[in-house]
């Protein structure tokens, strides 16, 4: 009774003459104050949304995130340890190991067994960093890259040690890190999300780990934030086109019609959500368009599809989706997510890992010059890295090692990222890993510190940007992260 006595308290005489006019005002005022009409001026430096960020000036406008889905093994691709090559076969220490929690795929193993990386390295570049012989095309760029060698998180387990880099927890519910930076700056484009979600399967390990799409989702924030996933199959996006024989105008009136209901519900009720319906209506409108435009590489010249490797024409592959986040970020996008699945390499490691490096070798290597010689890799962020890394010891028996048909355990303790422009430091090497590249010895950085670090890139300061819910003020970092300026141009 009392929700509907307010319901009828709000719709009185007096308000509704106030809200009729401040609506007509404000519809006056939009009509010449709007952002995306202006030609002269950046979006960027014009679009704010209620929370008037960024904060200071920032050095990104835009993020391509490399998911690396399954952990990839630091030791096979950019930890260098030569030592951990020499003692091969040879017990893991337990002054080493000091207790360490281990997952129920190898506590019950009655040795760990040391195994170096499965090919060589060489240093590369003026910046003379260590890369494995598995990523000839990546060690051409090293000199663009910044390699944080002393990742770590507390998760040990493939579930929530995504979330947690995805969301800044390990438990379901908050709100992705694209969410967030949507939520925190708004969009730069009328006719494309600000979120894109790309997905991609690897060689490595086909069947590989699942992802859910609360990866990507808004949590809490308003829907409008969520991320878009574009698929590879013959509709990108689900539900986008238009009912057969329905025409543009037709649709064009129905939306209108629709919108007019939907303003009712607003202004009888002043749920939020409505005005995310109202725009989310719009914005798939728009997309009709927009995204057959976008997804459609045929365009592409052949140098720029022979840059990205043999893959780049076949749908759905990493090679092809680099591609795509390309031309997302050419239309300012604001943060592109590529998921690439395949190296949980539990067993068989050795032949596993070449297929998987091989699939994210040359296209990585393309989309950073590409991006660079486009002019757009100073203001992209471009982050390359999975959940957690894997153990310096081998799984599986004394047999599968001495045959080559070993796999390397999940070891949150330390692991490898890189990233490349939106002002990170070019050809840096950050943090160490002890000889047998099992604990950090230098400058650790925790996934925290990498999501404020990332959103003090985009001119945010971490510990300002919150949202109300439940009584708390909640942020991406929750309670904790520090910015590594050392990684900072």
């Amino acid at each position: 009774m009392q929700e509907i006595h307010k319901h009828f308290i709000n719709n009185n005489r007096r308000n509704f003459l106030k809200k009729t006019g401040l609506c007509i005002g404000g519809l006056a005022l939009g009509s010449i104050v709007n952002p995306f009409e202006s030609s002269k001026e950046d979006p960027f430096s014009i679009i704010k949304n209620q929370l008037n960020l960024p904060h200071f000036a920032p050095k990104a406008k835009r993020i391509i995130y490399l998911f690396q889905s399954g952990g990839p093994a630091q030791q096979d691709l950019f930890d260098y340890k030569p030592k951990l090559m020499e003692m091969r076969g040879i017990d893991l220490p337990e002054s080493v190991r000091m207790g360490q929690r281990l997952t129920g795929m190898t506590s019950g193993q009655d040795k760990f067994s040391l195994v170096g990386g499965v090919t060589n390295f060489k240093q590369y570049g003026e910046s003379r960093a260590w890369v494995s012989d598995l990523l000839p095309y990546l060690s051409k760029v090293v000199d663009e890259l910044c390699f944080v060698k002393s990742m770590n998180t507390e998760a040990i387990n493939h579930d929530p040690a995504v979330t947690f880099f995805q969301t800044g927890s390990q438990q379901p519910g908050r709100p992705s890190m694209g969410s967030w930076l949507s939520y925190g700056l708004g969009s730069l484009n009328k006719n494309l999300p600000s979120f894109v979600v790309l997905l991609s399967r690897g060689t490595g390990r086909p069947k590989g780990q699942p992802l859910y799409s609360r990866l990507w989702g808004n949590g809490f924030l308003s829907s409008l934030h969520q991320g878009v996933q574009f698929r590879s199959a013959k509709d990108p996006v689900l539900f986008l086109k238009d009912p057969e024989n329905l025409t543009r105008q037709e649709r064009r009136k129905m939306l209108d019609y629709l919108s007019e209901l939907n303003e009712e519900q607003l202004n009888m009720f002043g749920d939020k959500e409505i005005e995310s319906r109202i725009s989310q209506y719009e914005m798939a409108y728009r997309m009709q368009t927009s995204v057959p435009e976008t997804m459609d590489i045929s365009d592409e010249p052949e140098n720029i599809l022979k840059m990205y490797g043999p893959n780049s024409k076949k749908p759905g592959t990493y090679a092809a989706n680099c591609i795509l986040a390309r031309k997302l970020i050419e239309k300012d996008v604001r943060f592109v997510q590529l998921y690439h699945m395949g190296w949980d390499q539990h067993e068989n490691l050795p032949t596993q890992i070449k297929g998987q490096a091989s699939d994210i070798d040359q296209p990585t290597a393309a989309l950073i010059m590409d991006l660079k010689q486009r002019g757009l890799l100073e203001d992209t962020l471009v982050v390359w890295g999975g959940e957690f890394g894997r153990t310096s010891y081998s799984q599986g028996s004394q047999a599968a090692l001495k045959n080559n048909t070993y796999g390397r355990d999940h070891h949150p303790r330390c692991f490898t990222i890189f990233m490349a422009g939106g002002g990170v430091k070019p050809g840096f090497s950050f943090g160490e890993t002890d000889d047998l590249g099992y604990n950090i010895v230098k400058d650790p950085i925790h996934v925290h510190d990498l999501q404020a670090t990332i959103l003090h890139l985009f001119g945010i300061n971490h510990e300002k940007m919150t949202y109300k819910y439940q009584g708390r003020r909640f942020r991406l970092t929750d309670v904790h992260g520090d910015i590594k300026h050392d990684l900072l141009a």
